[in-house]
């Protein structure tokens, strides 16, 4: 059998600035104020920056919860190992299912803006064109599925253009826009209050479109076996990440709100942003924007892509799904087989996508679904992160705290927005978001009868480090039963391939 070592992720390759910039990409600024403040207005009008806000609160709870917990254990599947360790493997699993379900989703509902955009650039007329919009978002996602198969450093260098040139247009154009004022509804302070919402269900409907606008950012955590010093620099690039993409939401949905009508928002759907850059800069302001939801799209589809690729490495790594999905370029160092997986699945749904209706009704299922399995599954990291280090959150306030109510919190909330949302949802969005779940039930039975040692895990536990010190400590030596252990790894790779 080859070793392990010929067929692991590539370690050390990113900084912290790396991956500040993936976290930042990971919530695409652009893409997710394009593709989702027309169902954010339409769900609870001027109380978009409310959700915005209070759900930004408890999300960095979540941010905290992953941070903690990569100190711990430093795995490409996060929170699938993560909540396997310290609340249950059936737990754990369901948990990287449904990440791996909703980054799958969203190749097709990320894909489908680009291919809009491609195409209005060129002639607005052409970007109504579903079959058409389909195929150019279909080329976008194969270009960059070949970015990402070539290795993570190519994929880093693509980010940083595409993502500074983005973050760099909208910036401009938020000061532009909040400056310029319009047809829309002048600011008001009560725009951040409660007084919008029509009631709790309405306040947890919101909730769940905001996490979908932040979802993203913990594909830092996906990375951390390809970080320099990720024990601390992926929680840390989290944090900033998730503060950047909070700013930009905020100022963006206050400048929508003020420059255009409710009437222009709901008619312009995912082109919102087009039509916002004519108000502000008629002429070249909407092509500016377009170029920069483009640019997020597209930089989003690949940290879409190294997220759910890393998650099912893990588990292929793990046997809990196909030992192919495990293994590793040899020279580039990238989990190929799992990349042609997604590549293929992705691919039939652009196909079945076509017969569902216009852009904007599958974007509009499609958010609220991710939102359901974004809420259910760092809903569990939550937990996993208070359960972990419970026998430490006594030694200070600042442990307390940081470590056990504000994840909890955030965890509660999540969970809260996951069943009181379910009311208010569509039926092909309850039906994608919990029958994708649910799908997960039968690879999990599957893979547990054949034996997998993920199964039978070595527990999380903060107060009792693994032998040869603490976690991240200059001579710590990971337990056999831990996934960074050279053991552990050779049993997981063991495959008749």
């Amino acid at each position: 059998m080859r070793s392990s070592s010929s067929r692991g992720l590539r370690p050390g390759v990113l900084g912290t600035f790396d991956i500040v910039v993936m976290a930042v990409a990971g919530s695409a600024p652009a893409y997710s104020i394009a593709a989702t403040t027309a169902v954010l207005v339409a769900t609870v009008g001027l109380a978009g920056p409310a959700a915005l806000l209070y759900c930004a609160i408890p999300m960095l709870g979540i941010v905290l919860a992953y941070g903690r917990l990569g100190r711990l254990d430093v795995n490409a599947g996060a929170g699938y190992s993560w909540v396997g360790r310290t609340l249950h493997p059936s737990l754990g699993f369901l948990s990287g299912w449904a990440l791996v379900v909703s980054t799958t989703i969203f190749m097709v509902a990320g894909s489908l803006p680009a291919g809009q955009m491609t195409l209005a650039l060129f002639d607005p007329a052409l970007a109504g064109d579903r079959l058409l919009a389909t195929l150019a978002g279909a080329g976008w996602f194969l270009a960059m599925l070949l970015v990402v198969l070539g290795g993570i450093r190519l994929t880093v260098r693509a980010q940083l253009l595409l993502s500074g040139v983005e973050l760099v247009i909208l910036v401009v154009f938020v000061v532009a826009a909040l400056v310029h004022g319009g047809a829309g509804v002048a600011f008001d302070w009560s725009w951040l209050g409660f007084a919008h919402f029509d009631g709790p269900a309405g306040f947890a409907s919101g909730a769940l479109i905001a996490a979908f606008y932040y979802w993203g950012w913990d594909v830092t955590s996906n990375l951390s076996e390809e970080t320099r010093d990720s024990r601390r620099t992926a929680g840390l690039a989290a944090l900033i990440g998730v503060g950047v993409v909070f700013l930009l939401f905020e100022a963006f949905t206050i400048a929508v709100n003020t420059v255009l009508s409710a009437e222009q928002i709901h008619a312009a759907g995912s082109q919102v942003l087009t039509v916002l850059g004519e108000a502000v800069w008629p002429g070249i302001g909407g092509k500016l924007l377009i170029v920069a939801v483009l640019l997020s799209t597209v930089a989003t589809l690949e940290t879409t892509l190294i997220q759910v690729t890393r998650s099912l490495f893990a588990m292929g790594r793990d046997r809990t799904m196909p030992p192919a999905l495990g293994l590793v370029h040899r020279r580039r160092h990238t989990p190929w087989v799992a990349i042609c997986a997604v590549g293929g699945v992705a691919l039939v749904m652009f196909l079945a996508s076509t017969a569902l209706g216009s852009v904007g009704d599958v974007l509009s299922a499609a958010v609220a679904a991710i939102g359901l399995q974004i809420a259910f599954y760092y809903g569990l990291a939550g937990i996993a992160a208070v359960v972990a280090y419970r026998r430490t959150l006594l030694r200070s306030v600042r442990d307390a705290v940081l470590g056990g109510l504000w994840p909890l919190f955030g965890a509660l909330f999540m969970l809260w927005i996951f069943v009181e949302s379910l009311a208010a949802l569509s039926r092909a969005s309850i039906v994608i978001g919990l029958g994708g779940l649910a799908a997960g039930l039968v690879p999990m039975l599957v893979y547990r009868r054949r034996g997998s040692s993920y199964y039978r895990p070595a527990r999380l536990d903060a107060s009792v480090p693994p032998p040869g010190g603490s976690p991240g400590s200059p001579g710590h030596s990971p337990h056999p039963e831990h996934p960074d252990h050279p053991e552990y790894r050779d049993r997981a790779l063991a495959t008749d391939f």
